[in-house]
């Protein structure tokens, strides 16, 4: 049995102030990033956005030359095709919303790109609304807590954890496992010995 309030106040207490760490001041500024982030560290995005966005803003960004986006953007890795969904996002935000991100979750979807993730991360952000995002470090630190099973896909943790969560905590509980999984349930390197889960993981290296 999953003890969700042991977990939310053992995540306040290491990550009592989580906040999504892109770097944006406007609505589409975070979705790009958002988009950027795949396969990809925010530190490195928010190097990248910075040049961007200081040179580009969304009308910009619609009439871009793709070999110019590429080069700015290359540092993130997989440059064309996120080059490709950057100026088709900035074309079809243009001119289905004057520009605007809009809380829309099917047309969101629908954006090159944009996955349910992104999406979640976006709706969350910019509109307050309920979303539990699951990233790489979401889906690790959901199975080594045993909220998900090993063979779990994505979608099936972002289930699990709505479930066993209060709904008004989805939101910063997502940025919470993002910086728990990212400077302490880490991938190859765990710090075990400052993880207040020690004792209930299966991961330990302690």
């Amino acid at each position: 049995m999953i003890n969700s309030k042991l977990i939310m106040d053992n995540l306040d207490k290491v990550i009592p102030n989580p906040k999504c760490e892109l770097i944006y001041n406007k609505d589409y500024e975070l979705l790009i990033a958002t988009v950027l982030s795949a396969q990809s560290t925010d530190k490195r995005v928010n190097m990248v956005t910075k040049e961007l966005f200081n040179k580009y803003d969304l009308n910009s960004l619609k009439d871009i030359d793709l070999k110019t986006l590429e080069d700015i953007i290359r540092p993130v890795g997989t440059y064309q095709r996120k080059a490709y969904y950057i100026k088709e996002i900035a074309i079809r935000l243009v001119n289905d919303y004057n520009g605007k991100v809009p809380n829309n979750r099917e047309y969101l979807e629908s954006l090159p790109g944009v996955g349910r993730k992104t999406t979640n991360v976006v709706i969350s952000n910019l509109f307050d609304e309920p979303a539990f995002a699951v990233d790489t470090h979401v889906e690790r630190v959901s199975k080594r807590l045993g909220i998900a099973k090993e063979k779990d896909d994505v979608f099936t943790i972002e289930k699990k954890l709505m479930k066993i969560f209060p709904k008004d905590k989805w939101s910063r509980l997502h940025h919470q496992f993002v910086l728990f999984g990212r400077y302490i349930c880490k991938s190859k390197t765990p710090n075990c010995i400052d993880c207040p889960f020690n004792t209930m993981c299966k991961h330990k290296k302690i």
